[in-house]
């Protein structure tokens, strides 16, 4: 069986911001929850050098068609990414409990 190569993953300072926020905010609550919550996100991040196109590309309304492939973590977090050629750039850690129509703005 022929191994596939790898992809290259490049998070976006503005993801790596979001994600931050995210711990932030949830240690405010719980430092255990919060650290289990980024060890999550970035297990999440880091498995898409293998396969990313296993996700399925976001449907919301919001969001351009076939652009970005979302993955959710925890039922609560979504990683929105675009696949090109062999890299994967990861651009936005949102929330789903909250309003994201700001993306496409």
């Amino acid at each position: 069986m022929e191994k596939k190569p790898l992809y290259k993953v490049i998070v976006s300072d503005r993801a790596r911001q979001m994600l931050a926020s995210h711990v932030r905010f949830l240690a405010q609550k719980s430092l255990s929850a919060a650290r289990k919550i980024k060890n999550e996100l970035m297990d999440a991040i880091r498995s898409l050098t293998t396969m990313p196109e296993r996700f399925p590309f976001s449907n919301a309304e919001h969001i351009p068609l076939n652009k970005y492939h979302k993955l959710v973590v925890e039922k609560r977090y979504l990683i929105l990414y675009q696949v090109k050629n062999q890299t994967v750039y990861v651009d936005y850690v949102v929330d789903c409990r909250q309003d994201y129509v700001w993306l496409v703005k």
